[in-house]
C-alpha cells in the first residue's frame, strides 16, 4: 500500500496547521495505545479453529447461512464478501445478509425464502437488544423452529455477543448454541479481527490472507497520522466532507465500512468530517459536476487499484483505460479546487484489504484524538434508540 497525502494535497494545506497537528504526533500515539478499547491492536486469535470447525459443520448440514446484524457488527464481512465472491457466477456457499431493516416487505420475502432452503444463521449483536438485529432474529427463529425438531435447532444457530452479559449470551447459556464472543474492549466497527467477521468471512475466502494484511497494516502508524493530520487541516480550512472514491462496483459496501467507521468515530460534540462516498465512472456522470464546479467543501480520497484482471475492448485494456480516467479526474479535481488523497494498492486481494482495513482504523482513531474526542463511543445514535423506544412501549 502507498499513500500520498502531498502531490493533490499541499497547495491546499496551510503549513502552520500541519505543524500544529503533527507536533501532537506522540501525544495522539499514547491516546491510543493507553485507551481501554484499543483490543483490536492486538485481537486474540485463539478461536480460529473453531471458526473453521463450525463453518464445516454448517456447510455440512445447511445450503447457505443468514448473517443477522447491523453497523459495525457485520459491514465489514459485508464489504469483504461483496468484493471477493464473483459479480455474476454466484456458486460459492450463499451468504444472506439481514438484520439491517424493518421493511415489512423485505422480511416477508425473506422469510417465504427461508422456508424452502435448507439454512443456519449467525446473529451477531454486541448488547444483545440492537432492535433490528433482534426483530430479525425472533422471526428467523420461528422460520427455524417450524424446519427442524430442538436436537436440530441447535446445530442451525450461531451467536456472536458479549462473552459474559446480555440477552444473547442468556440464550447461549440455556439453550447451548454455537458462540462466540466480541472482546470488551473491541467496538463494534473495530471488530474486523474477531469471530463476528471472521466466521462469515471463512466461507468466502481465506481468513489468514486478511489476518496478514490486517498486521502489516497496523505498522504504518506514521502514514496513517500524517492522514489525519491532512484531514485535521482540511476540515479548518473549510473542507468539511471527505468523498471516498473507487472505480470498482464491488467497492460499494467497502466505502459504506468506511463512512460508518469515520461517522461514528468523529461525529461528535459539532465536530468531525462528514464521509460520503462515489463509485466512478458511474457517479461522474450524476455528482461529477458538483464536484467540479461545486460549493468546495468537499476533499476526496481516491482508491488507485494497479493490477487487475485483463479484458481487451476494442484494442484497448480496459483497466488501463480507468486508470486512465481516474489519474484524470484527480487532476481535472485538482484544478477545480477539489484537493485529493492517493491510496495506491499493487493488487486487489483479501491481504491488501486487511492491511488497508486496519491503516483506516489508525487513522480514525488519530483523526479522533486530534478532534479532541473519543473516537470510540457513539453517544449520538442512542438519542434516536431511546426516542423509539419511548413511542414503542
Amino acid at each position: 500500500m502507498k499513500l500520498d497525502v502531498t502531490t493533490y494535497m499541499n497547495q491546499f494545506l496551510g503549513q502552520s496547521l500541519v505543524n500544529q497537528y503533527s507536533n501532537r504526533k506522540e501525544e495522539v500515539f499514547q491516546l491510543l495505545d493507553q485507551s481501554y478499547m484499543n483490543g483490536w491492536l492486538d485481537p486474540d486469535l485463539s478461536y480460529l479453529e473453531d471458526i473453521y470447525k463450525v463453518r464445516d459443520e454448517v456447510i455440512g448440514h445447511s445450503k447457505c447461512l443468514v448473517v443477522v446484524g447491523i453497523g459495525g457488527s457485520f459491514l465489514g464481512a459485508k464489504a469483504f464478501y461483496e468484493m471477493f465472491t464473483p459479480y455474476f457466477k454466484k456458486d460459492h456457499f450463499p451468504i444472506i445478509f439481514a438484520g439491517t431493516t424493518l421493511s415489512s416487505s423485505y422480511m416477508k420475502e425473506l422469510l417465504d425464502y427461508l422456508k424452502g432452503v435448507d439454512f443456519s444463521v449467525h446473529v451477531i449483536s454486541k448488547s444483545g437488544t440492537t432492535r433490528e438485529t433482534s426483530l430479525t432474529y425472533q422471526a428467523i427463529k420461528e422460520v427455524l423452529e417450524e424446519k427442524y425438531s430442538k436436537e436440530e435447532l441447535v446445530k442451525h444457530i450461531i451467536i456472536t455477543t458479549d462473552p459474559v452479559k446480555g440477552a444473547l449470551r442468556e440464550e447461549v447459556n440455556r439453550e447451548g448454541y454455537y458462540s462466540f464472543s466480541i472482546p470488551d474492549n473491541i467496538g463494534g466497527r473495530y471488530s474486523l479481527l474477531t469471530a463476528a467477521h471472521l466466521f462469515v468471512l471463512s466461507f468466502c475466502l481465506d481468513i489468514e490472507e486478511v489476518i496478514q494484511g490486517y498486521f502489516s497494516g497496523l505498522k504504518l502508524r506514521k502514514e496513517a497520522f500524517s492522514y489525519a493530520v491532512c484531514r485535521r487541516v482540511m476540515f479548518d480550512e473549510g473542507k468539511v466532507v471527505e468523498n471516498f472514491i473507487s472505480y470498482e462496483n464491488n467497492w460499494y459496501y467497502y466505502l459504506e465500512w468506511l463512512k460508518q467507521l469515520f461517522g461514528e468515530s468523529e461525529g461528535k460534540e459539532g465536530k468531525g468530517i462528514l464521509p460520503i462516498s462515489m463509485i466512478h465512472t458511474r457517479d461522474l456522470h450524476s455528482l461529477g459536476q458538483f464536484i467540479q464546479e461545486g460549493n468546495k467543501i468537499v476533499f476526496e480520497t481516491f482508491f488507485k487499484i494497479h493490477n487487475m484482471p485483463s479484458c481487451v475492448v476494442d484494442g484497448k485494456n480496459l483497466h488501463e483505460v480507468n486508470l486512465i480516467v481516474e489519474e484524470s479526474v484527480i487532476d481535472a479535481h485538482v484544478q477545480g479546487g477539489v484537493p485529493c488523497i492517493v491510496v495506491e494498492l499493487d493488487d486487489f486481494s483479501p491481504r491488501s484489504l486487511g492491511e488497508l482495513s486496519s491503516f483506516y482504523f489508525l487513522v480514525a482513531c488519530f483523526s479522533g484524538f486530534l478532534f479532541d474526542i473519543n473516537p470510540f463511543d457513539q453517544p449520538g445514535v442512542e438519542v434516536y434508540k431511546k426516542e423509539v423506544q419511548s413511542r414503542l412501549d
